[in-house]
């Protein structure tokens, strides 16, 4: 059996509260579960002590067991010092995609020639003044 280390999803719409619960994987999110080991309240302040319980001892159990973490659950774990900070991949969703980066870069061409173009006419403008 495949064991998990994940949230299931409590609390109301828009409210949510989250139990952290060692679970078959093949079981739905909010299914059944096998036990819970702590709780998860993502509306409370990030430094707040109540945002993140877990129960260590049980979760040591269920890791030596072979349980795997979801990545949330993972990073409380990290920061619990309970499993050593893993590498993650960036994904780099928020670059632009080619084009935008091509209209970019023209934008940028034309704002750096605009800039300039005054600078090379002022000697010649002040040069025309002076022979006056």
């Amino acid at each position: 059996m495949a064991m998990k280390i994940r949230l299931a999803r409590g609390g109301s719409k828009k409210r949510p509260f989250y139990r952290v619960v060692a679970a078959d994987s093949r079981m739905a999110r909010d299914g059944r579960f096998i036990e819970k080991l702590g709780t998860y309240n993502p509306l409370l302040p990030k430094d707040s002590e109540e945002r993140v319980k877990l129960d260590m001892e049980r979760v040591q159990y269920w890791l030596g067991e072979g349980a795997q973490p979801t990545d949330r659950v993972s990073r409380f774990l990290e920061a619990a010092g309970v499993l050593e900070k893993k590498e993650r991949a960036n994904m780099k969703k928020a670059v632009p995609g080619k084009k935008a980066q091509e209209r970019a870069e023209e934008k940028a061409a034309k704002a750096a020639a605009a800039a300039n173009a005054p600078a090379e006419e002022a000697p010649v403008e002040e040069a025309a003044a002076a022979e006056e």
